[in-house]
C-alpha cells in the first residue's frame, strides 16, 4: 500500500505527534509499505529518507504551548506536489484543524483520508470560531481516529461526527530491552520534558522536592529536556539545586535507558494533554509513575491501577506520594508489574494493526464507490437503466 502521511509540526523540534508519525512510517515500512511523511522542517534539518520538507515552520501559540507550523501559497504548493508525485492509496493527515499542512492537505487531496485528533481541549474558542471554514475541508475525511476518549471529545463538541478511538503507540520491547545506567540509579526521581513550557509541570515538581529531600536526604531529582536551567531551580534553597541533575536532550536510547534507571517517574503536567505518551513509555522501561490526576492520565494509568495518580497543582500531594514511594519497594514492584502487562495494549504490533484495519476499510470503500461509478457510466454510455 502507498501510504502519505502529513505531519503538522516541525520534525526540527521534537514532540509527541513527531515520534507518533515516525514510529508509525517506520512500523508500516517494516511490514513492506511504500510510505512518505510530509512535514515542515528547516533546510538543514538531517531527515529520514521517508520524510519530505515542506519547508521552514514559524511557532504559533496551539493548545496552551508554542507549536511550528508551516501554513501558505508555497506550503500549498509543496503539498500538491508532493500528492502528485506520491499517487497515495491513502493519505493519513495528523490534526487537520491546525493551520498548518493538515489543513492544506485536505483541501487539496483526493481519495481516501484518515485524519488523527491529538488535540484534548474542550474550551477551543479558536476551534468553535473556525468551524465554518474547517467544515468544507472536514467533509473529504473518510474516517477519524481520536487518540483517547478526551480528543474524541474534543473533536464531537466542537467539529461533530465522531471517530474511532485509537492510543498513541510505543515500542514496549525497546524500552523494556534497555540497559540501566548506573549513575542514574540509587534513589532517583524522574521528569522528562520541556523545562520552560508550565504545563509540563516542573515548577509543581520543584515545590514539592524541598519536603521531598527533607523526608529522603539521598534523594536526586534527574531532568532531562531543553530549557532554562538557571531558572528551573531558582525557587529552590541554594542548599538543594545541587541535588536536580539537568541531562539536557537526550537520544531515543538514552531516554530508554533513563526510564530503565529512575527509581520513580514523575509527571506533573497541569493540562492541555489528550495521552500521555511519556507514561507509556516509562511503563515499557518498569518505571513505577507518579503522575498528576488529569484525565487523559488517568486512563492511561488504568485510573490508577497502572500507576499512581495525585492531585493536579498540588505539591504536597505530589512530595507525600513521591515519599511514600520511595520508602516502599514492595509498592515500587507491583506498580512496575503491572504498569509492564498494562502497557502491551500499547505496542505498535496493536495500534499499527488496528489503524491498518481503519486504512484498509476506507480504501475498499472508496475502490466499491469507484467501481460503482464506473458501472452506472458504462450503463449510461450503453443506454441501460439500472434495475
Amino acid at each position: 500500500m502507498r501510504i502519505g502521511i502529513v505531519c503538522p509540526y516541525s520534525w526540527d523540534v521534537p514532540g509527541g505527534v513527531q515520534f507518533h508519525i515516525r514510529d508509525l512510517a517506520e512500523y508500516f515500512i517494516r511490514l513492506g509499505h511504500d510510505v512518505s511523511v510530509l512535514a515542515p522542517a528547516d533546510d538543514d534539518t538531517p531527515l529520514p529518507p521517508y520524510v519530505v520538507s515542506a519547508g521552514r515552520a514559524v511557532p504559533v501559540p496551539y493548545n496552551g504551548s508554542v507549536a511550528r507550523l508551516n501554513f501558505g501559497f508555497l506550503s500549498a504548493a509543496r503539498v500538491r506536489r508532493w500528492l502528485h508525485d506520491g499517487a497515495f492509496d491513502v493519505i493519513h493527515i495528523h490534526e487537520p484543524t491546525s493551520p498548518s499542512l493538515g489543513l492544506l492537505t485536505c483541501w487539496a487531496a483526493q481519495g481516501p483520508i484518515v485524519a488523527t485528533f491529538h488535540t484534548s481541549n474542550p474550551r477551543s474558542r479558536a476551534m468553535i470560531a473556525a468551524y465554518a471554514i474547517l467544515q468544507a475541508a472536514l467533509e473529504k475525511i473518510s474516517a477519524r481516529i481520536a487518540v483517547s476518549e478526551y480528543a474524541r471529545r474534543t473533536l464531537v463538541e466542537h467539529l461533530g461526527g465522531d471517530a474511532v478511538v485509537i492510543p498513541n503507540g510505543v515500542d514496549v520491547d525497546f524500552f523494556a530491552g534497555a540497559e540501566p545506567k548506573a549513575e542514574w540509579q540509587g534513589e532517583t526521581i524522574g521528569f522528562i520534558g520541556r523545562i520552560d513550557e508550565p504545563r509540563k509541570g516542573l515548577p509543581v515538581l520543584m515545590r514539592a522536592l524541598p519536603k521531598i529531600l527533607a523526608a529522603r536526604p539521598k534523594a536526586r531529582l534527574l531532568v532531562a529536556g531543553r530549557g532554562d536551567e538557571e531558572e528551573a531551580v531558582e525557587t529552590l534553597p541554594a542548599e538543594l539545586r545541587s541535588r536536580v541533575e539537568f541531562l539536557g536532550m537526550v537520544s531515543d536510547e538514552d531516554k530508554a535507558r533513563f526510564l530503565r534507571s529512575v527509581d520513580l517517574y514523575v509527571a506533573p503536567n497541569t493540562g492541555g494533554e489528550s495521552f500521555g505518551i511519556i507514561l507509556v513509555e516509562a511503563m515499557s522501561a518498569g518505571a513505577p509513575v507518579l503522575a498528576s490526576d488529569l484525565d487523559a492520565f488517568a486512563q492511561v494509568l488504568d485510573r490508577g491501577e497502572a500507576g499512581e495518580l495525585f492531585p493536579n497543582e498540588d505539591a504536597d500531594a505530589l512530595a507525600d506520594a513521591a515519599v511514600r514511594l520511595l520508602g516502599d519497594p514492595v509498592r515500587r514492584a507491583e506498580l512496575r508489574e503491572r504498569g509492564s502487562a498494562h502497557v502491551r495494549r500499547f505496542d505498535w504490533s496493536t495500534v499499527g494493526a488496528d489503524i491498518l484495519s481503519v486504512y484498509e476499510t476506507v480504501t475498499a470503500g472508496a475502490a466499491a464507490v469507484a467501481e460503482d461509478e464506473r458501472a452506472t457510466g458504462l450503463r449510461a454510455r450503453l443506454g441501460l437503466a439500472r434495475d
